[in-house]
């Protein structure tokens, strides 16, 4: 019996044309149309995912608490002038637990943006990330931007993979993702303190797993754009939603990213790829996550694609789709009125 996720070599990938390229293909459109989810191994980078490699990146949750806070966003810190991109601290009354930083494309590619130019563009999606001094944490930006251009590198394969699969000319997604503002996310998951009188008994905080009530730290969703190439730390948690609406473990193996596709490429596909709803449930331990969310450009404009018997849709602007999904997750909350729609719907 094949497992609910399947682990898939993707080397040929990075190749030219072959029967081994075609078979991952082919094994990779069958995840993406089937349950959504899969994990993925030997590829350019995949020495980062070693338990010291990524602890690298994580020394980041070492920071005292006042260096955090130079990076928090304006949501939590009106002195701030970052609405998108930076720290959201622990809020004790959600039901995602968890604390972290979103860094954009600037990360890897310091010129991108101007940092002391905030009119340079006046689109939040744009904006440079906060980070902290390299004094503060020695290496730790190289680090981290060495790893989001590996991240780039796959999330490109694999949007060619699936043009192929969809059998689409392989490069017609790259013009997209040319300056696009793909997000970085780390994110540590503390074991909740039990004494911050936050009840969570009911079934929005907690589920039976295996015979075992456990808490729910990362609330039940589906990812709301293209590629999710998620980076674990060894410790188990991850749930996805199987065909037949059974929660399954994602296993967090070294070595492997787990894939998942989001709700605009199962739109833009016409539903032949499938964005498949996942949650976090609490580990006896401490969890870390570095999810690459791959993104293409703010202007990017999302428009059918040739796919026979796909649904029309009227074209729409990737920012725009973007920013409305976003700020409905607690960590964005309060921030949907700082930036306006680029294209006024039809009417």
């Amino acid at each position: 019996m094949m497992p609910d996720i399947e682990t898939i070599g993707i080397a040929a990938l990075f190749g030219p044309p072959s029967p081994a390229r075609d078979r991952t293909d082919a094994r990779i459109m069958a995840a993406a149309s089937g349950i959504g989810f899969m994990a993925v191994r030997d590829f350019p980078g995949d020495d980062w995912l070693t338990p010291d490699k990524r602890a690298r990146m994580l020394r980041i949750f070492r920071l005292a608490d006042a260096e955090k806070q130079k990076l928090l966003r304006w949501n939590f810190d009106r002195s701030k002038k970052n609405v998108y991109r930076g720290w959201f601290p622990l809020q004790p009354a959600a039901v995602s637990y968890k604390e972290g930083i979103d860094m954009g494309p600037d990360l890897a590619n310091p010129g991108l943006v101007d940092a002391t130019d905030m009119s340079a563009s006046d689109d939040p999606l744009l904006e440079p990330t906060p980070l902290p001094a390299e004094d503060a944490l020695p290496g730790w930006r190289a680090a981290a931007a060495d790893y989001y251009r590996a991240m780039e590198t796959v999330g490109n394969a694999l949007m060619r993979s699936i043009a192929r699969g969809l059998g689409l000319p392989e490069t017609i997604f790259d013009a997209y993702f040319d300056h696009g503002i793909s997000t970085l996310r780390l994110i540590r998951y503390p074991l909740r303190d039990a004494n911050a009188g936050i009840d969570t008994s009911g079934p929005e905080f907690s589920v039976v797993h295996k015979g075992e009530t456990r808490t729910i730290i990362g609330r039940e969703h589906a990812d709301s754009g293209f590629v999710t190439l998620l980076a674990q730390d060894g410790v188990e948690g991850l749930q996805a939603k199987n065909l037949a609406g059974e929660w399954i473990d994602v296993p967090p193996a070294n070595g492997t990213l787990a894939v998942n596709f989001g709700q605009l490429l199962e739109r833009w596909t016409g539903g032949r790829v499938r964005a498949t709803r996942h949650r976090v449930i609490a580990p006896k331990t401490a969890r870390f996550s570095i999810p690459f969310f791959y993104e293409p450009r703010v202007d990017a404009e999302i428009a059918p694609l040739p796919l026979r018997g796909a649904e029309p849709f009227e074209p729409f602007l990737y920012g725009d789709y973007l920013w409305e999904a976003a700020t409905n997750f607690v960590e964005m909350s309060g921030i949907r009125h700082l930036r306006q729609p680029r294209r006024a719907k039809a009417s």
